[in-house]
């Protein structure tokens, strides 16, 4: 595949303006390696603008990315999460490129996804990680990815390899329209999610995933982190699938209800008697608290339906950037 820097990048169709192309890069004390990847895509991508966004970084970070040529950003809150939202609210452009501050990611890359994201009109491209070695990708962090991947994947019914990759190509239109709420490592996870609610084009690229150098420690918590996502998970889920989740709820209480009144009832017919009360009441209020919960789950259904219009009406109507 050929390559595509953004000098000759093709313009917006119906459009005479050439294409801006923005990396953004959240780093929270990265001074080892931010100069290394600014220059890695300053030499790849000559015309594209560097931002680099400090997360209230301990060390001298924001210097050395200034020294290196970026535009230096900060954002006091801590968590990659709210350094993702002021990077998609401040930086203006047609084209995002998103990338991590510890020289993990190859820079090279991009210029391959740039040109994947113009020929197929695509919104979204993701790096999925290739790694050579277990210090690259720890085997914990991989089998989480696969896990939530995967269940992210049957959710919504799209094919999907690498849902926690930082490395991502977005068209401003994505990014635009994107309402974040996440704070930390699961933005990665309501990125995606928003990718597959609106039904925003993507494809997914192989690209190398290195070491980290000695000198740059990561800022990702294994069991704290991957907590956080199944927790946006299961609230996605609720979100997303109201019938599922208090329909089964509301059968499962029925259920449970008819088992607790059968004996009951059976017993008033052959004695005419009603021995167990305080039975007969627990079946009756958890029978009704499941019709109530199947009715929740029914009208909470056209609540989500309404709110996924509006978050597809709001992507259509930014201007197309790369798209």
């Amino acid at each position: 595949m050929n390559a595509v820097h953004p000098q000759v990048i093709r313009t917006v169709p119906d459009s005479d303006h050439a294409l801006r192309v923005a990396v953004i890069l959240p780093c929270l004390n990265e001074a080892a390696e931010i100069a290394q990847v600014v220059a890695g895509f300053r030499k790849h991508l000559p015309a594209a603008e560097i931002h680099v966004f400090d997360n209230a970084s301990t060390d001298n970070t924001a210097e050395v990315a200034r020294a290196a040529g970026a535009t230096v950003h900060y954002e006091p809150r801590r968590g990659k999460g709210h350094v993702v939202c002021r990077m998609f609210r401040d930086v203006d452009a047609d084209i995002y490129v998103m990338a991590d501050g510890d020289a993990t990611y190859d820079p090279a890359a991009a210029t391959d996804m740039i040109d994947r994201m113009l020929t197929e009109r695509l919104d979204v491209v993701i790096g999925a990680r290739q790694h050579s070695s277990s210090a690259a990708y720890r085997p914990g962090h991989r089998f989480g990815n696969l896990v939530l991947t995967g269940f992210a994947a049957r959710l919504f019914g799209r094919r999907l390899r690498d849902m926690m990759s930082g490395y991502r190509v977005m068209s401003r239109r994505f990014v635009k329209s994107c309402p974040l709420g996440s704070a930390g490592f699961e933005i990665e996870t309501e990125l995606t999610l928003h990718m597959f609610q609106i039904g925003a084009p993507f494809t997914e690229i192989d690209v190398p995933y290195r070491e980290r150098s000695a000198q740059s420690a990561s800022k990702l918590r294994t069991l704290p982190d991957g907590m956080r996502v199944l927790a946006t998970m299961l609230r996605l889920l609720v979100l997303e699938r109201p019938v599922a989740v208090f329909g089964g709820a509301g059968a499962t209480a029925i259920l449970m209800a008819l088992l607790m009144f059968l004996p009951v009832l059976a017993e008033f017919q052959s004695s005419g008697v009603v021995p167990r009360l305080p039975t007969l009441i627990a079946s009756g209020t958890l029978g009704l608290g499941g019709m109530i919960a199947i009715f929740s789950g029914f009208i909470l259904s056209g609540i989500t339906r309404t709110r996924q219009d509006m978050k597809r009406l709001a992507y259509l109507a930014q201007r197309g950037g790369a798209a």
